[in-house]
């Protein structure tokens, strides 16, 4: 009984590692962009904002992955492991492409596999929820950072206050960068730590036969377990993914890097708190870096750099990857017997 119990948390762990190394990018490549913070720092003040993140607001989220979307009846030992498997292999393939990928797309599209294959798909939740927030907030966070860069931040430019040196190596601006990118890996703990905390706190309350009352106690368990496993996926695959984000796209000015995350772990926090919506911060944070270079540079300078096509063409793969993945291991667990529900 305690093996097969474990192996869930065990792969968990696994995508957690794949998760912080994605989730890197979008919290400190502003600041690293700006070459304010040593790539060697960011592991572990990440991982510490992550955890405290997801233990302060990450229940909502964690409902919708663990039984928002599927009946909670299917999230036993062999369907949670199924779920974890597809996430973790999808995200690898981006980390190793050192392409930021949405854990929270990949998590929803492997839940939906299962629940599609039993029939039993919140199809509500996906349709009028889910869906409408992954295509809206991404390009509200691109429109917000072309108007914020094209009317606020140009103008301001061009009076030459943001490359006034006073105000540029003032402590207190500098701080404030490494606030905000703290901020936005508060907001990843809030929304990526559920996808791995989620299934595995529902998983442990159907075989434990646990009230559903004690969920959220079941949640901050499995939290503990997961979270800090965000700090080492940072540590692992965070150096090329922040090289790809922070350095390759659009060289950020410190004014910028304030913008884009302020925008990003907003919209982020929105979802996780209000409805409970997994949504892609790397989107969001990646929107919001494009935002700013169509009014820096022009859309032509943009669209057309091959990093920014390798993000959209990875976007698409990995759920896709994530869903027939783990489409394919249900129907081979109930083609073998695996699935006792």
């Amino acid at each position: 009984m305690l093996i097969p119990f474990l192996i869930p948390f065990v792969i968990a762990m696994f995508l957690a590692i794949n998760m912080g190394g994605s989730g890197t990018a979008p919290s400190f490549s502003a600041a690293y962009g700006t070459n304010l913070i040593k790539q060697s720092a960011i592991p572990g003040l990440f991982g510490i904002m992550v955890f405290l993140g997801a233990i302060i607001g990450g229940k909502n989220t964690a409902y919708t992955v663990g039984k928002g979307l599927i009946q909670p009846e299917l999230m036993t030992f062999t369907i949670v492991s199924i779920i974890l498997i597809s996430v973790a292999f999808a995200l690898l393939i981006a980390n190793l492409f050192g392409i930021p990928q949405s854990t929270s797309q990949a998590t929803v599209m492997a839940v939906i596999a299962p629940a599609v294959y039993f029939n039993s798909l919140n199809t509500h939740k996906l349709l009028y929820d889910v869906l409408p927030t992954w295509f809206v907030m991404p390009i509200f966070s691109f429109i917000l950072a072309f108007l914020i860069g094209k009317y606020i931040y140009k103008p301001i430019r061009k009076k030459g206050y943001t490359i006034s040196k006073k105000l540029n190596d003032h402590f207190m601006f500098k701080g404030g960068i490494l606030i905000m990118s703290m901020y936005v890996a508060f907001a990843i703990g809030t929304n990526n730590v559920a996808n791995a905390a989620g299934p595995i706190a529902m998983m442990a309350v159907n075989e434990l036969n646990i009230s559903d009352e004690y969920f959220l106690q079941v949640l901050i368990l499995a939290t503990l377990i997961v979270a800090p496993s965000f700090g080492i996926g940072s540590s692992i695959f965070g150096k090329k993914i922040l090289q790809n984000t922070g350095k390759e796209i659009v060289l950020f000015g410190k004014v910028e890097a304030v913008i884009i995350a302020f925008i990003s772990a907003s919209l982020l926090l929105l979802a996780s708190l209000i409805k409970g919506i997994p949504t892609s911060l790397v989107q969001l944070n990646v929107s919001a870096i494009i935002g700013i270079g169509v009014a820096k540079l022009g859309g032509k300078n943009i669209f057309f750099k091959t990093e920014v096509n390798r993000f959209f063409i990875m976007w698409i793969i990995a759920p896709l990857i994530a869903f027939l993945v783990s489409l394919l291991l249900t129907w081979g667990a109930d083609s073998w017997g695996l699935i006792n529900i």
